[in-house]
């Protein structure tokens, strides 16, 4: 019991519940280990009770926490915390824009003393008592809610390096996803365009592909970039070498999607890094040095930590727990001699991450100028690789020895263990979650809004100590009061919706939690089903509004693969079924055959369910039926494509990551084709009628673009 008190005081689990009627204990291995990931000793028993009676009283003897949430109100009550100090606690506090503010706690006799009105921002309150005690802590005053999407709108859903255009080196990039923003507010008028998560990749051979196992979080990835847009572009003397990497660009394009290799990532970044190199050279125009110093200003130390990570990486290799011993520090007297050492490579480091934030301001003002409500949906992955730059940089913020995943489930009997380090709780708390809300401010610079995945992770993530089977991990919880707090503060900045994938297990009142403070949930076809009642597909009516509502995911089949059930011939091909697969295809063919009757009893189905084109336009017009605030088109879906981008389970089974979209043939589309096809266009007009269209029997003077001359 004394170890289970101990874990509770920081926020460790020793016991979870899969379902509401089972609970299962943790090992008592577990608990200790995380309680030194966290800084507690509890090795022995003579340990717990030492660490246990100074828990206590450190939490008997602090005034406040180290930072205190308060939600903005026109006529405010002080802080919990606040509220309980003792009477005659004077308060001052310093406000993020200089300002100030004092406050004394009422004694038992006297009326409550005003709580002064103070902005939205991250303050600093320091506390004094009468009898000569003080404390400090960190003041987070959030709106009470994000911005809401400002109507009913629908969008696509795609994964950026899959989608080449003509002009592509090799994979998408942020040229492509502009043009295809201003395409979709335009032609088919989308209110946004979601994207995978665009961070800065682990550099390797192989790279890992998957961008939800980023080296940093914080700063893109500048493979993304389109070498040409880059104004210095047009300024390199010597151009014969940019030619030939042209050359070299335009036959690894073609060998994607005229020759049906996979993406080859590090075949793309090998010649953009050499092109980028070259243009490196060319002096910045006084304009453009101006803006570079700006963000040089802007990012400051967090940035220099990046490029200086970047430049190390390429000398010592891309594992920062593998370098010269002093190298590990971040601060060390050795990396800052390293860094005055390969000040050009970190400098080179810098412009890249300048460069790439650019053309993803560019991108996002394709997408408004084009009419988009919204804009760019950008992705926030749940942790990042444990050799990268944001776990080198920020390693006294992450739990060493620890991994991030998930317990067992229906899903998956083993557990999931996701090879990310998790953040410790009480070191974000500590520092006033300075990590976190730098984090959040850098994504949400050119965003209409974000996506957070596992959105649980706000409250509890689940440990898995280094070495240990998933199954052998425990639940940490994080102060989501805090986490939301700092998220709905950076996002009422920035004026952008957010949105949580809260898919899988849920605590019970989770959801609540998030809808409260106006985060949009997630909501996809297949799993929306009475659960607690007859089991059958969800009336649409009855869909939660607070949603993007959506048939697939990047982690799902797409709609046509499910409506086929080639899905399961995939997993079974690749030795994934659990079951027989007779019984596995009966159980699918079942489960997709209720769906079909469902829409053909609301009659949207129209074509008759052995379309497999016209069901797939039926499952969108469900989800048009459902309030979801927003309705997402998985852009595979719209030109027929049948593979899984991501098929969890695999490793170098599947080409995870590495498909570029394609139609149902498996023949690849360029991004040309993709705007240009016949059944995306059947299926927008589900939608209703593109801009710009005239109403029924109203004359044109227009001929439609297949009618003119060319």
């Amino acid at each position: 019991m004394t170890l289970a008190r101990l874990a509770a005081l920081h926020g460790v689990a020793t016991s979870y519940a899969p379902s509401a009627d089972r609970t299962i204990p943790v090992p008592e291995a577990t608990v200790v280990a995380v309680l030194a990931a966290l800084g507690v000793d509890a090795a022995t028993p003579e340990a717990v009770g030492a660490s246990l009676a100074a828990a206590e009283r450190a939490a008997a003897e602090r005034l406040l926490p180290p930072t205190v949430v308060h939600w903005h109100d026109p006529d405010p009550a002080p802080p919990p915390p606040f509220a309980a100090l003792p009477p005659g606690t004077r308060v001052r506090v310093e406000t993020e824009d200089g300002g100030e503010a004092d406050w004394t706690a009422p004694g038992a006799k006297k009326a409550d003393a005003p709580w002064p009105a103070l902005p939205l921002g991250v303050h600093r309150a320091t506390a004094r008592t009468p009898d000569g005690r003080t404390a400090a802590a960190t003041l987070v005053v959030a709106p009470e809610r994000t911005p809401q999407p400002p109507a009913r709108t629908h969008g696509f859903l795609v994964q950026l390096y899959s989608l080449l255009s003509a002009r592509s080196w090799g994979m998408g990039d942020l040229a492509d996803l502009a043009e295809l923003a201003g395409w979709a507010g335009r032609a088919v008028g989308a209110g946004f365009l979601q994207v995978n998560p665009l961070h800065a990749a682990v550099p390797g051979t192989p790279t890992d592909p998957s961008p939800y196992r980023p080296s940093s979080r914080r700063f893109p990835d500048p493979v993304h970039l389109r070498i040409e847009d880059v104004p210095e572009y047009a300024y390199v003397t010597e151009r014969k070498r940019l030619d030939e990497l042209l050359k070299a660009a335009d036959a690894l394009r073609r060998s994607v999607l005229d020759d049906g290799e996979l993406i080859d990532r590090d075949a793309v970044w090998a010649l953009k890094r050499e092109a980028l190199e070259a243009l490196h050279g060319v002096p910045l125009a006084p304009g453009r040095r101006a803006a570079y110093c700006d963000y040089l200003a802007h990012q400051g130390q967090a940035l220099e930590d990046h490029a200086t990570w970047c430049a190390l990486a390429e000398r010592y290799g891309s594992d920062w727990t593998r370098w010269p011993g002093a190298l590990r520090d971040p601060r060390s007297a050795a990396t800052a001699r390293a860094r005055r050492e390969l000040i050009d490579r970190v400098d080179f480091h810098t412009r890249l991450a300048w460069l790439t934030d650019t053309q993803l301001a560019a991108a996002q003002r394709a997408a408004r100028d084009a009419g988009m409500a919204v804009g760019l949906v950008h992705d926030l992955a749940v942790g990042v690789h444990p050799g990268g730059a944001d776990a080198w940089a920020q390693q006294r913020t992450f739990a060493q020895g620890m991994s991030v995943g998930a317990p067992p489930d229906a899903f998956n009997a083993r557990g999931q263990d996701w090879g990310l380090p998790p953040w410790r709780p009480d070191v974000l708390a500590a520092s006033g979650y300075a990590p976190y809300r730098g984090l959040l401010r850098n994504l949400l610079r050119h965003a209409g809004a974000l996506r957070i995945d596992h959105v649980m992770g706000l409250f509890r993530l689940w440990w898995v100590p280094e070495g240990q089977e998933p199954t052998a991990g425990t639940y940490v919880r994080y102060d989501a009061e805090a986490m939301l707090a700092v998220l709905v503060l950076e996002a009422h900045r920035a004026g952008a919706v957010v949105i949580g994938e809260d898919l899988g297990t849920v605590e019970p009142g989770v959801r609540e939690a998030l809808s409260r403070r106006g985060v949009l949930g997630t909501s996809v076809l297949w799993f929306e089903r009475d659960w607690e009642g007859t089991g059958r597909p969800l009336p649409p009516a009855d869909w939660r509004a607070a949603c993007v509502a959506t048939a697939t995911t990047h982690d799902l089949p797409s709609t046509a693969a499910r409506l086929t059930g080639e899905h399961v011939g995939l997993r079974h091909r690749l030795g994934l079924l659990t079951r027989p697969l007779a019984e596995e295809q009966a159980e699918d063919a079942a489960e997709v055959g209720e769906w079909l009757a469902y829409l053909a009893r609301l009659g949207l189905l129209p074509e008759g369910a052995r379309g497999e084109e016209g069901a797939v336009r039926a499952v969108y017009r469900f989800l048009l039926r459902t309030p979801a605030r927003m309705v997402g088109v998985w852009l595979p879906d719209a030109v027929g494509d049948r593979r899984p981008q991501n098929l969890p389970g695999t490793w170098d089974q599947y080409p995870n990551w590495r498909l570029p979209v394609a139609g149902p043939d498996g023949r690849p589309l360029a991004l040309e084709d993709v705007v240009a096809s016949p059944r995306l266009h059947g299926l927008m007009r589900v939608f209703g009628p593109a801009p710009g269209t005239p109403a029924p029997g109203v004359r044109t003077h227009t001929a439609p673009p297949g009618a003119r001359p060319t």
